[in-house]
């Protein structure tokens, strides 16, 4: 079956359970998991009940995908992604974006955590993402055999939805600071070469997911936000060696700020 056919089969079965449509998607990156939480008449679906879902195997991913009302707002969240590094494959997002926009969803708002590459932006701060950087140069529509495969990004991350973001932050009282993010493959965190060499080409975080999910979502015809807690200063900036578990001791931290911020960007939909 097709990727369109698998979201619709997908999409039927949540809204047979659900019933209305949604309006806004969201992919919770390292540490956010609480935020699904907060999710009123809520309805959760493992990733491994929905056809062409993957699982992932990262620890701090839960793998389902929770419908229901947050401030007012129709959302579906997808708690947890899988990434590129785990089998090589910059698609494996697709079937759960696509069948987000078979929900209904106009938008989706993108996390993630991420190291700094400025020092003034410290761990547990949060990062709007203007633009990107695929240092991969991995793309998932590789392999598409249609003319809609040549996807604009001019302005990948919408403009209306950066400056609502801003706003939500000023209102919820949350410093956001905004720039470029760099997609690595991982999984190993970079070298302190890499960094330096980041930071020349115009980099002002780097990560190891997001960037896929942002091209499939424009391909889709999504509009899309995106914004990184900060978990740790890129390597070699410190002296000290990276580790996940830094990324999610200090992504529960920046977790508060950014779920004030989406719960405030959500409340002004309303």
């Amino acid at each position: 079956m097709t990727t369109k056919g698998l979201a619709q089969d997908a999409a039927q079965r949540i809204l047979d359970k659900v019933k209305e449509p949604v309006t806004v998607g969201m992919v919770l990156g390292s540490g956010l998991g609480a935020l699904a939480d907060e999710v009123e008449n809520a309805h959760r679906f493992a990733y491994s009940e929905l056809p062409g879902f993957p699982v992932s195997s990262v620890s701090s991913h839960a793998s389902e995908l929770v419908v229901g009302t947050l401030m007012g707002v129709r959302v579906a969240i997808l708690a947890g992604r899988a990434h590129y590094y785990e089998k090589g494959d910059a698609t494996v997002m697709k079937q759960p974006l696509a069948t987000l926009r078979a929900l209904g969803c106009e938008q989706v708002l993108l996390t993630n955590a991420a190291g700094s590459l400025r020092v003034e932006v410290a761990p547990g701060n949060l990062m709007l993402i203007e633009d990107h950087i695929n240092w991969s140069g991995r793309s998932p529509l590789i392999g598409v055999e249609s003319d809609d495969r040549f996807v604009g990004l001019t302005e990948v991350y919408d403009a209306e939805i950066r400056a609502n973001l801003k706003k939500a932050a000023a209102h919820a009282g949350v410093p956001l600071e905004s720039g470029v993010y760099t997609w690595f493959s991982g999984p190993n965190f970079e070298t302190p070469a890499e960094i330096r060499a980041a930071r020349i080409i115009g980099s002002d975080a780097v990560g190891m997911s997001t960037v896929p999910e942002v091209i499939l979502a424009r391909w889709m015809g999504l509009k899309v936000g995106a914004i990184s807690t900060i978990t740790n200063y890129g390597a070699g900036m410190t002296g000290d060696e990276l580790s996940h578990h830094e990324t999610k001791e200090v992504g529960a931290i920046g977790a508060e700020k950014l779920i004030k911020v989406i719960r405030a960007y959500l409340g002004a939909m309303a």
